[in-house]
C-alpha cells in the first residue's frame, strides 16, 4: 500500500509524468474507440477454422496435452507455440464465442500502441513526436487486419514482445549488465515463439544504435562502441533468428505454403516484391480499397510498373542518404525495408501478392520519418508548431474514422468478402469464399453465380468445378453437375470427394450401377480411403446387397476402426438376421464412442427383438440423453414401456416426442391407442 501511495505521489507530483500518463490514456481511449465494436464480431471462415473453430486442440482449452502440442506442432505451416497457448487460454476463459478472442486482440493492440510511445520516448527523449508515431500506429487502417482478425493473434502478440525487447534493450544500454542482456534475449525469444517476423529485430536494434542512441556515431567510438563490438552484441539474437528462420521454412514447406521456383519464377518474385514495397507506401498515405486477399499478378505484372517501383525506391534511398544529417530518415527507411524483407515475397508463401497485416511493424519506420521530419520543419516556430498540431490532430481523426469503417468489414465472413470483392473484383479466392458463404446460407443460386465468376478468372480451377457441381445438385440440375464432376476427375483422377459426390448424384438419378462404378473408380486410386469405402458400403446396404456391404465394412474396420463403421456393420448383420453378430458390432461402436446415439438405438432394437425389454429401455434412454430430439428413440421407448406395463411413462414419452415433432405419426397413433384402451377399461395394449 505504501508503495502505491509513493508512486501515486511521484506521478501526480510531477507535471511531465502526469502529461505522459494522460497521453497513454488518450492513446488507449482512442484505439479502444475505433476497435471496441469488434467484440461483437464473429469468426471468419478464412483461416480462423484452422486456428480456432475447427482446431480440436484449441477448442479443448488450456491443457497439459495442449501445451505439449503447442510446442511440437507445425500446424497451419507455422511454429508459433505462444499463439496457440494464448488462443487456448482464451477458449478456457471466454468459451467458444468470438467476442473474447477479438477483445484480447484489441487489448494487445492498445498495449502495443502505448509501449511504442514509451519505447520511442525513452530512446529519443522526444515526447510529442513519439506520441504522434504511436497514434499513427494505433489508428492506421492498414493495421485493421492484424487487430480485427483472430487468426492474426500472431501479429499483436509478437509485437508485444518486440516492444518489450526494445524496452529491455534501452535498459541494457543505460547500464550494461549480464542480467539486463539476458532479459533482452528472453523477451526476444518469446517474440520469436509468437511469429518468426521478429527475426529482423536485431537489425532494428542496430539502427537504434545509430539513431537515436548515437552508439554508432563517430564521436562515440572513443567510448568503445565500435561497429564490431555492437555487431558482436547482437550475435546471440542473430543466431536465434537464423534458427527460427530454418524452423519456419521447414514448417511452411511441410504445410505446402512455399511456392516452388517453377510455379512462381524468381524474376517475377523480385518484380512483385518491388511493386509491393511501393503499394504499401501508397496505401500508407491513401489507405483505401483494403482487402484481406490481394491476388498474385501471375500474368499481370507489367514491366513498367516494376521499373517505376524500382526507380521510386532507389530515389527515396538516394534522398535519405544525401540527407544523412537527418539520421532518422535513413533509420526509418531501413526499418521499413528491412522488417518487410521476410514477407515481401522473395520466398513466396501463400498465393497473395501482398497483405495489409505484413505492415504492422514495418510502417513504424515510415511514421518515424514523417514525424521527425515534421518536427524539424516546425522546430522553434510556435505558430508552425500550433498549425502542425492542428494538422496532426486532423490526420489522426481522419485515420480513426477510416479505421472504424474498415474494422466493420470484419463483422463476419460475408461482410469481409463482399467488401473484398468490391475493391478487388478480379479475385478468384474471394469469389470462392463468397460462394461457400452463400452455400452455407442455403442460397445455391447466388453461390453458383459466385463460383462461375471465379471460373471466369481461372477457367481450369478444379476446386471451382467441384463447387459448381455441388450447387447444381442442390438446384436439381444433376446432368450438368455430373459434367462438372467429370471435369474434376479429368484433372484429378480418383479424387475421393468428387467420386463420392458423383456417385451420390447418380443415385439421385437412379443410376445405381454407375454410382457403384464411381465409388470403385475412386478406390482404384485410393484403396485405403475409409470414407470412400464406407460410402460404397452404405450404398450397397441401401440396395440390400448385404454380403457386399459387409465385405466393404469389414475392410474399413481393418484399416481404421471407428464407431460409425461398426454401427453400420451392425445394421448390415441385423438385416441379415444375425442379431448376435450385430450386437457385438453395436457394442464395439459404443465402446469407441459412448455418445453414438444411433448405435445405442440399434442396440436397443436388438435387445427388444430378443425380448430383453429392460436392457432395451436402458439403451433407448441412453440414446435420448445423447440426442434429446431423437424422435424414433422416444417412439420405441414408449412401445417397450407399454409392453412392460408402464403406461403413464409411455404416455409422457409419446407426448415428449410430439413436442419435438408434432407430425410424428407413430407417437400420435400410439397415444390414441392408449387413450382408447383406457376408455375401454383395458390397462394394456
Amino acid at each position: 500500500m505504501k508503495s502505491v501511495i509513493f508512486w501515486t505521489k511521484t506521478i501526480w507530483g510531477d507535471r511531465r509524468k502526469r502529461l505522459v500518463l494522460g497521453l497513454c490514456l488518450l492513446l488507449s481511449a482512442g484505439v479502444a474507440a475505433v476497435y471496441v465494436r469488434v467484440g461483437g464480431f464473429d469468426f471468419v471462415d478464412y483461416d480462423d477454422p484452422f486456428y480456432v473453430t475447427r482446431n480440436p486442440q484449441v477448442l479443448a482449452g488450456l491443457t497439459l496435452d495442449g501445451v505439449k502440442w503447442a510446442f511440437t506442432t507445425m500446424h497451419a505451416g507455422n511454429w508459433i507455440p505462444l499463439v496457440w497457448l494464448s488462443l487456448m487460454l482464451d477458449r478456457s476463459v471466454f468459451g467458444i464465442g468470438a467476442g473474447g478472442f477479438h477483445l484480447v486482440n484489441v487489448a494487445l493492440h492498445i498495449v502495443n500502441t502505448v509501449l511504442l510511445f514509451w519505447v520511442l520516448k525513452r530512446y529519443s527523449k522526444s515526447l510529442w513526436l513519439s506520441f504522434f508515431v504511436a497514434a499513427l500506429f494505433g489508428l492506421h487502417p492498414l493495421h485493421v487486419e492484424s487487430v480485427a482478425w483472430v487468426t492474426e493473434r500472431k501479429d499483436v502478440l509478437s509485437t508485444l514482445f518486440w516492444m518489450l525487447t526494445m524496452l529491455a534493450y534501452a535498459r541494457y544500454v543505460e547500464r550494461r549488465t549480464a542480467g539486463r542482456y539476458i532479459t533482452v534475449c528472453v523477451t526476444f525469444a518469446l517474440g520469436l515463439m509468437a511469429k518468426s517476423m521478429l527475426v529482423t529485430l536485431p537489425l532494428v536494434l542496430l539502427l537504434m544504435d545509430y539513431w537515436p542512441l548515437k552508439r554508432l556515431w563517430p564521436e562515440e567510438k572513443k567510448n568503445g562502441f565500435a561497429v564490431g563490438r555492437l555487431l558482436l552484441e547482437k550475435l546471440p539474437l542473430a543466431i536465434m533468428s537464423v534458427l527460427v528462420c530454418v524452423v519456419t521454412v521447414v514448417a511452411q514447406k511441410s504445410g505446402g505454403s512455399v511456392a516452388k521456383i517453377s510455379v512462381v519464377p524468381l524474376g517475377q518474385r523480385i518484380g512483385n516484391s518491388l511493386v509491393s514495397y511501393c503499394q504499401y507506401l501508397i496505401k500508407t498515405f491513401w489507405p483505401v480499397d483494403l482487402a484481406v486477399f490481394y491476388p498474385y499478378p501471375v500474368n499481370q505484372l507489367v514491366g513498367w510498373k516494376v521499373a517505376a517501383a524500382f526507380a521510386l525506391l532507389l530515389a527515396i534511398t538516394i534522398v535519405v542518404i544525401l540527407l544523412w544529417r537527418r539520421r532518422y530518415l535513413l533509420v526509418g527507411w531501413l526499418w521499413y525495408l528491412g522488417t518487410l524483407l521476410p514477407v515481401i515475397g522473395f520466398v513466396q508463401v501463400g498465393a497473395q501478392a501482398m497483405a495489409d497485416r505484413y505492415t504492422y511493424i514495418p510502417l513504424t519506420g515510415i511514421f518515424i520519418m514523417l514525424a521527425w521530419l515534421a518536427g524539424d520543419i516546425v522546430a522553434q516556430r510556435r505558430l508552425r508548431q500550433a498549425i502542425a498540431g492542428v494538422i496532426g490532430a486532423a490526420i489522426l481523426g481522419v485515420l480513426g474514422v477510416m479505421t472504424f469503417v474498415q474494422a466493420g468489414c470484419w463483422r463476419d465472413t460475408m461482410s469481409l468478402f463482399t467488401h473484398c470483392a468490391a475493391v478487388t473484383p478480379d479475385n478468384v479466392v474471394v469469389r470462392e469464399y463468397l460462394g461457400i458463404g452463400f452455400a452455407g446460407k442455403g442460397n445455391a443460386e447466388a453461390a453458383l453465380r459466385e463460383f462461375k465468376e471465379a471460373l471466369r478468372f481461372e477457367p481450369t480451377d478444379i476446386r471451382t468445378f467441384y463447387n459448381i457441381g455441388n450447387m447444381l445438385v442442390l438446384l436439381g440440375r444433376t446432368d450438368e453437375a455430373i459434367e462438372y464432376y467429370n471435369r474434376v476427375l479429368e484433372g484429378k483422377p480418383g479424387d475421393p470427394d468428387t467420386c463420392i459426390a458423383l456417385a451420390s448424384t447418380r443415385i439421385i438419378k437412379g443410376e445405381t450401377g454407375l454410382a457403384l462404378d464411381s465409388y470403385r473408380e475412386g478406390l482404384k486410386y485410393h484403396p485405403e480411403n475409409t470414407v470412400l469405402r464406407g460410402e460404397l458400403a452404405i450404398a450397397l446396404l441401401q440396395m440390400n446387397r448385404l454380403d457386399e456391404a459387409i465385405t466393404e465394412l469389414e475392410q474399413v474396420v481393418k484399416i481404421k476402426a471407428d464407431s460409425t463403421t461398426y454401427c453400420n456393420l451392425g445394421i448390415a448383420w441385423t438385416q441379415k438376421g444375425r442379431l448376435s453378430r450385430a450386437m457385438e458390432c453395436y457394442a464395439k461402436s459404443i465402446q469407441l464412442k459412448p455418445d453414438n446415439a444411433k448405435a445405442r438405438y440399434n442396440l436397443g432394437n436388438a435387445y427388444f427383438a430378443q425380448n430383453m425389454p429392460e436392457k432395451a429401455i436402458a439403451e433407448y434412454r441412453a440414446a435420448i440423453r445423447v440426442m434429446p430430439d431423437y424422435v424414433r428413440a422416444y417412439d420405441m421407448l414408449a412401445i417397450v414401456l407399454i409392453q412392460t406395463g408402464k403406461i403413464e411413462e409411455a404416455i409422457a414419452t409419446y407426448e415428449q416426442a410430439l413436442k419435438i415433432d408434432p407430425a410424428d405419426k407413430n407417437a400420435r397413433i400410439g397415444l390414441e391407442k392408449i387413450r382408447a384402451a383406457q376408455k375401454g377399461g383395458s390397462p394394456k395394449q
